[in-house]
This record gives structure tokens, C-alpha cells and sequence, in this order.
């Protein structure tokens, strides 16, 4: 039998928070230590953890803790279909939209992995379509731009993932289609995409499960205005991804549409036809297909009980350490890859969103921290800008660096005798080590205390199959906290009660307060 535990009655985690302060890494750092704290992940990359504050003894008791919390079979719990999202009692199915791993999910009647491939094969057949000119715009050109409006989970993992693949696909001869995105209900932003843009030539798709997002369909319209003043039928130009029970479902303003459901949350929807539509339109089904195959890989790997063989559970677990015994608030994803420059953003929802609880699964408040604070910035850009607090700051800020031996485009250049790609790698190995063991100085504002823990993942190069890896390590990373924390990862009723008022102002059922702030706006 399962049982949904806090973690703070849990025997592990008072042994836990007794190992603090046993690991100096200006001590214990060296060649040795980086050769064995590593583990092999999906996709060919590798989690190198040596400059954690991570010792055996501390190891066993996050083994320990991993087994009396029954984090893996939690998992396999998710995997075969239980409701494991109690706020809308719901399954929890963004794994399988990728794969099987666990028992058939029947809801229905409805097999929903044969649901989910079934979506993913009607996507590339239409795909396909569209890239042989069978389907065109409404004066016969054909696309060359797709445009995805969706707002959240519907556009950070999307827009992440295609620009991390964008470079790989062109000099790979992949690149079918140029994507854009439209996400912000500010006019500015679908104005400024729409400027950029030749509407005869742009396909735009429309992401929304309810049918009813705010801010999505007041895009939708200004879009569809556009489209008509250019002399253009919009219902040639938009396809819609949404459920099967929303307004835009089999809605003839669609030129197609294409099928989620309830059980995917939107943060974790780039696995479906959320993320699925407009990668597979840009850089064609093969390509999707094979970032799918990474994420499974990683989704298959998260299954083993050895946390030393279990990088996603490794990394949530020392993470816990950091959060619970260490009392560390904020984390740091720090990509040394300009592909990745939108994987800290879309990390930052799925994480806050997921984990930013204060109640247990029952509702009941908890009396630890919980999910940390993430923030993050491609390198070197990073070490230009808030690399300063992190070597020196009075909060210590635990890393995890991403990087590649090879960068995407293969253009380079020789400088002082190294290229671009080198100095950037040197960058992030330095980072690294200055972070661990710092620098005595007796000047006090040149002096570094060190001990800023970090890990990194790397790999020979990003491609859709690494990259697929990588978001679902991610991802189960951030379900196995969950389940040691004994949250409900899975809904976010924190970002509703600001659109419950937003709608009082709109129809100006407001109190004085409420009243005070609108006027500013002249609302």
C-alpha cells in the first residue's frame, strides 16, 4: 500500500537534517570526486553532481528517505493511470503521451495512449500536407510561417523547444516552417509578431484546452482582424489544439483541429499536440518524434529504485537536502547553450507552478519549505549580470549548469588560440570550480567564500533526442519533490484568484480598492 506522508514524520528526514555542514567542497573537490559522482541520463548526457554538499552518509539517508517515502512506486502509481492530481481528481498522464510505461489507462472507454498517438499521427499526416503544398492559404501560397497563440504552458515549453532546436534543424536541412509566438494579451506583442510576418504565407494555431482563455482568444481575434483587412479568410489560416469538449472543438472556423484532455496539464503539454502541432509543422514529424523518444527514454530510467542510478530522483533528492536540511530558497538553471535561452523561463512554470505549495495532497498546511525559487539565464551572458550575488551574496544559491561539447550551428572562429565553442566550455568549468572552493583575499571585496554548491548536465550536443531527455528529467525531477514534499504538483489554483478579480474590473463589479487601481488605467 502506498501512503501519502508528510515529509516531516518521516524517520529519513530527521537523519537528514542532522547531516549538515559534514562536506566542504574546497576540501573535497578534485579529479577523483568528478570521475565518480556522475550518472548516466537518456539521450547520451550524463548528471555530474561531485560539487554538491554530498557525502555517502548523506547519500544513504536520500536513498533511505527515497524508500520510506515510496517515491518510485508513487511513480509507477502515476504511470498506471491513478488519480494522482487530488485538487481536480484527476490522472496525471503527460508521461504517456510519450510512451508506455505502466498499465493500459482506460477513461471512458477511451484508451488514451492509442488517444495520444493517435493525435500525434493526425498532426503529421496534416504536417505533411502543409510542407507539400496540398494545403494552403486562402490565395493559394503556401505556409512558410506558423504561429502558435497560446498563453503559459501553451507557449513557454513550445517556444523553449524550438528555439533550442531551431539552429539544429537548419544546418541539419530540417527547418520546414519559421515559428513565431503570440502570448502576452498586451497589443503589443501579436502587433509586433504580426509586423514580421506575411499573412498570406502564416498558419496560425490556436492553443486553449478549455476554448475560453482570456487572454489566448483576445489574440485570437485581433489576429483574425488582421487576417481580414489583408483580404485573407481566417478560417484558412488558424488551426485549433484543444479538448474534445471545447467551443473550438469541430468548430468550422478551424482549418483543423487537433486533441489534449485534462489529464496533461498545460506545463507539461509540450509531449502533446500542444507541443506536438508546431514542432512537428516547423521541423516535420520525424524530428518530434524523436525528441518523444528521449523523453521516454529519461520517463523509463526515472524508474529505478538505485537513487545512484536514478538521475531525475538523484537531483529532486539533493535538491531536498538543499531546500529542507540546508535551508537554501532559490535555484539556478544556467544553460551555456544560446539554444536553451528559453528552458529557465519555461522551467520557472513548470516548477513554481507545480511546487509552490503551501497544503499537503489532503489540503492540510504543511510545516517545511517547499518548492524553491528558480531563476536563470543562458552563459556567458549570466556571469555579466547576476553571477555577482551568486559568488558573493549573503544567500547561497544552488547551481545547475547545462552545457555541450559541441555548440549546434558548427560556425566558428579561432581567437587567442581557442574557439568560441571552447572558451564558452572553459567558462562553465570555471564557473564551476570558482563557485566550490572561491578565493581567500585579504581585500574583503575581492574575497569569494566559495562552498556555492552546483551540478551539471552535459552531453556531446544538443539535438531533439537530447533535448527530449533533458525536459523530462526536469519534469520528473520536479514530480519526485513533489511526492517527498506530499504535494499535489499537478494544479495551480494560485494563479486563479487573480483572474476571478481581473474579470470584476472588466465588468466593474469592484470594491473601493479594486476601483482605486483601474482608475489609474482609466478602466
Amino acid at each position: 500500500m502506498i501512503a501519502w506522508n508528510n515529509l516531516d514524520t518521516l524517520n529519513s528526514y530527521k537523519k537528514m537534517l542532522s547531516l549538515t555542514g559534514q562536506v566542504r567542497l574546497s576540501a573535497v573537490l578534485d579529479a577523483a570526486r568528478v570521475k565518480n559522482y556522475a550518472v548516466p541520463m537518456a539521450g547520451g548526457l550524463v548528471y555530474n553532481y561531485a560539487a554538491k554538499q554530498v557525502n555517502e552518509p548523506i547519500l544513504t539517508v536520500l536513498q533511505e528517505l527515497s524508500n520510506e517515502q515510496q517515491l518510485v512506486e508513487k511513480y509507477q502509481a502515476l504511470l498506471d493511470g491513478d488519480v494522482v492530481n487530488t485538487g481536480e481528481s484527476r490522472k496525471v498522464l503527460h508521461q504517456l503521451a510519450r510512451g508506455q510505461l505502466g498499465k493500459d489507462v482506460v477513461f471512458e472507454g477511451k484508451n488514451l495512449r492509442s488517444f495520444y498517438a493517435e493525435q500525434q499521427d493526425k498532426i503529421a499526416a496534416f504536417a505533411k500536407k502543409v510542407h507539400s503544398g496540398e494545403i494552403k492559404g486562402s490565395k493559394g501560397d503556401k505556409f512558410t510561417t506558423v504561429c502558435q497563440i497560446g498563453i503559459g504552458g501553451s507557449d513557454l515549453g513550445p517556444r523553449a523547444l524550438y528555439l533550442a532546436m531551431e539552429q539544429w534543424a537548419r544546418v541539419e536541412g530540417k527547418q520546414k516552417m519559421t515559428a513565431r509566438f503570440i502570448s502576452n494579451v498586451d497589443p503589443d506583442d501579436a502587433s509586433a509578431v504580426i509586423a514580421g510576418v506575411d499573412l498570406a504565407k502564416t498558419l496560425f494555431i490556436l492553443v486553449s484546452k478549455s476554448g475560453t482563455t482570456q487572454e489566448t482568444l483576445s489574440n485570437e481575434l485581433f489576429v483574425k482582424e488582421f487576417i481580414r483587412k489583408a483580404g485573407l479568410d481566417p478560417t484558412k489560416h488558424m488551426i485549433a489544439v484543444t479538448s474534445e469538449t471545447s467551443p473550438l472543438a469541430n468548430n468550422p472556423s478551424y482549418l483543423a483541429s487537433f486533441y489534449m484532455d485534462d489529464f496533461i496539464g498545460g506545463r507539461y503539454s509540450s509531449s502533446s499536440a500542444v507541443g506536438g502541432a508546431i514542432l512537428s509543422l516547423a521541423f516535420g514529424p520525424e524530428t518530434f518524434a524523436d525528441f518523444l523518444s528521449g523523453a521516454h527514454e529519461a520517463d523509463k530510467s526515472a524508474l529505478e529504485s538505485d537513487i545512484r542510478k536514478n538521475p531525475a530522483l538523484l537531483d529532486a533528492l539533493i535538491g531536498v537536502y538543499e531546500r529542507n536540511a540546508l535551508g537554501y530558497p532559490s535555484t539556478a538553471i544556467l544553460p551555456y547553450s544560446q539554444a536553451l535561452s528559453r528552458l529557465p523561463a519555461h522551467l520557472q512554470q513548470t516548477d513554481m507552478e507545480s511546487n509552490g505549495k503551501q497544503v499537503n495532497r489532503r489540503g492540510e498546511k504543511v510545516d517545511y519549505a517547499t518548492g524553491p525559487v528558480l531563476l536563470g539565464e543562458p552563459g556567458t551572458n549570466g556571469q555579466h549580470s547576476f553571477y555577482q550575488l551568486l559568488h558573493q551574496g549573503t544567500d547561497v544559491v544552488p547551481l545547475q549548469f547545462i552545457g555541450f561539447v559541441e555548440g549546434q550551428s558548427g560556425d566558428d572562429i579561432v581567437v587567442d588560440g581557442s574557439t568560441s565553442q571552447k572558451k564558452l566550455c572553459a567558462n562553465l568549468s570555471a564557473q564551476i570550480v570558482a563557485f566550490a572552493k572561491g578565493k581567500q583575499d585579504a581585500n574583503p571585496n575581492k574575497n569569494f567564500p566559495g562552498e556555492r554548491p552546483s551540478s551539471l548536465i552535459y552531453g556531446k550536443k544538443l539535438t531533439p533526442k537530447t533535448l527530449g531527455a533533458l525536459l523530462a528529467h526536469y519534469e520528473n525531477k520536479i514530480m519526485f519533490q513533489g511526492f517527498v514534499w506530499n504535494l499535489n504538483s499537478f494544479d495551480q489554483e494560485g494563479v486563479q484568484l487573480g483572474k476571478v478579480l481581473t474579470k470584476k474590473v472588466l465588468s466593474g463589479e469592484m470594491d473601493d480598492t479594486l476601483k482605486a487601481y483601474a482608475s489609474i488605467f482609466s478602466i
